[in-house]
């Protein structure tokens, strides 16, 4: 048993070490997903130590330190993403008639074969606007029954597990099917126009992610999300990004996304919303997301039933309130923020002005 302790510890050390080397390979930037399974373990770990060895040891307290500290450094990285952290967005008031979003995003998965199961949670969620990637033509037919109640869309069905569409209930004012970093990577960039008047801008992303079966490293990835939101740096009307984006809430990545676009993550403070992979539950965390400006109260986040694919469909409610509120909310770009989004984004052949400003 005693071995099996320090086998445990030593990749609770090791697993902790990676992720923060300056490397885009996959199998480091892999160890950024777990954070919150490492920090069960290493905790779990500590109290092994305690109960198990002989802690009168030089040895065994040094590795009761180190593997605490593991646990403690992974939990810092995790907590902001549960109910005993501040909330980053307030709670919308009761029964608000201000303006509203219901949207509901989701990763299908291809060859799922399942559209009835997703569709029923569309029938029960009724969401204004509707996210899908992965969808292929397929897709597109088996959803074609939102025609009726989704006149408004865009259409993007592609076999290479990369298809996206986008359903509204509002007047889409402009659209845009744009690929930023990669020839088979599409995004959607609309302008919507919301009941009683406000317009807001949505951008919809799915990068592809680093793995051993997509790209070596995560440069494309990287390079997309910063271009948008180096692009996002100076818009100051109300705007959403949503999307599977490959990459969890608390990686540096997206924490640097948040810095540089100014966006607020509504699951601070709530919850972690995993919602990949729903076939194995004890190896989830958040790939899917919603960011917004600081133009939105949070009214709801719900993860749904399970519809076949690989990942949950999320369900965000979004209240758009009369003015903007805590501007000191999120997170605050430092000295190193600029340099930083600049070097990411000029790894890929792309720049600010490929990503479009819908306007009407």
């Amino acid at each position: 048993m005693g071995a099996v302790i320090v086998v445990l510890s030593l990749v609770c050390v090791v697993a902790s070490l990676l992720p923060a080397l300056p490397k885009q390979q996959w199998w480091v930037r892999a160890f950024d997903f777990p954070r919150m399974q490492i920090a069960l373990l290493a905790s779990a770990l500590v109290a092994a130590q305690y109960l198990l060895l002989d802690s009168n040891q030089e040895w065994v307290q040094a590795m009761v330190g180190v593997t605490a500290a593991c646990a403690v450094y992974q939990w810092w990285w995790t907590i902001p993403y549960t109910p005993f952290y501040p909330k980053e967005v307030p709670d919308a008031p009761a029964q608000t008639r201000l303006p509203t979003l219901r949207l509901l995003t989701a990763n299908v998965l291809t060859p799922n074969r399942n559209a009835e199961a997703f569709l029923s949670l569309v029938r029960e969620t009724r969401p204004d606007v509707l996210v899908t990637l992965e969808s292929d033509a397929w897709w597109q037919n088996a959803l074609a029954e939102l025609d009726v109640d989704y006149p408004h869309s865009v259409k993007c069905p592609q076999d290479n597990l990369y298809g996206m569409h986008l359903y509204s209930r509002w007047p889409l004012l402009d659209s845009h099917v744009e690929f930023l970093v990669e020839e088979d990577v599409p995004s959607i960039h609309v302008l919507l126009q919301m009941p009683g008047g406000p317009r807001l801008r949505l951008h919809c992303l799915h990068p592809a992610p680093p793995s051993p079966t997509e790209n070596d490293e995560s440069a494309e990835r990287d390079a997309e999300l910063m271009v948008v939101a180096k692009k996002l740096d100076a818009c100051r009307e109300p705007v959403v990004v949503c999307g599977d984006l490959n990459d969890v809430a608390w990686s540096r990545t997206t924490r640097l996304f948040r810095k540089k676009s100014g966006l607020l993550d509504p699951r601070v403070g709530r919850g972690m919303f995993n919602t990949f992979h729903a076939k194995y539950p004890g190896m989830r965390w958040p790939l899917d997301h919603v960011f917004h400006s600081s133009h939105f109260a949070v009214a709801g986040i719900d993860r749904l039933p399970a519809f076949g694919s690989d990942h949950f469909a999320l369900y965000t409610e979004l209240v758009l309130v009369a003015e903007q509120h805590r501007a000191d909310a999120g997170l605050d770009a430092d000295a190193d923020t600029d340099s930083e989004v600049d070097a990411l984004i000029a790894q890929q052949d792309v720049g600010v002005d490929d990503v479009p400003t819908p306007r009407a």
